[in-house]
């Protein structure tokens, strides 16, 4: 049904003239293959910007924060893999269970919490440990959260990079 609703959204956007789509979150690009079909429109896709800033700093491997169903189903880390060659690590299950629900119980209700800051980093720690090169912040709530200056690897803010893919489409590369 998601696929439908906003890929009826997207269809009335191309019908006003629009040139190409951009989902503003992670978690829906479980249906970007959908929506392009159904609108007819090219979207840009916010694992593909942030594949492209990870190849530009150099890094093949990659741990992934995000809510449940981008850090377990195949739409993101496989498009990461197959498309881009980044391989991606995922935090053990009872810290993805954290991960999510710090996103919705409290990021999106507006509450920034030192000791979830401070387990998000113990997690990239953990990722880090088993060889993660950069962390990518695969949800758009997380850059709320985490100052990449107490990161000891690169990171990569997906909602940052795709507003930039964004804005590079509409008027050029800066």
């Amino acid at each position: 049904g998601t696929a439908q609703l906003l890929g009826g959204k997207a269809w009335s956007l191309a019908n006003a003239g629009a040139e190409a789509l951009l989902l503003c979150t992670n978690t829906m690009h479980c249906v970007a293959e959908q929506i392009e079909q159904i609108s007819g429109l090219p979207l840009l896709h916010i694992a593909d910007c942030t594949a492209s800033a990870i190849k530009r700093a150099g890094l093949e491997r990659i741990g992934l924060l995000g809510t449940r169903y981008t850090m377990e189903l195949d739409f993101y880390a496989e498009r990461l893999r197959r498309r881009h060659g980044i391989e991606v690590l995922v935090p053990e299950a009872s810290d993805r269970e954290l991960v999510h629900r710090v996103i919705f119980d409290e990021l999106c209700q507006g509450q920034i919490l030192a000791s979830s800051r401070l387990s998000y980093l113990r997690i990239i720690q953990a990722m880090v440990a088993d060889g993660a090169e950069g962390v990518l912040f695969g949800c758009t709530e997380i850059g709320l959260l985490l100052d990449p200056e107490e990161i000891s690897v690169p990171t990569f803010d997906s909602a940052s990079l795709h507003a930039r893919a964004g804005a590079d489409f509409i008027l050029g590369p800066l």
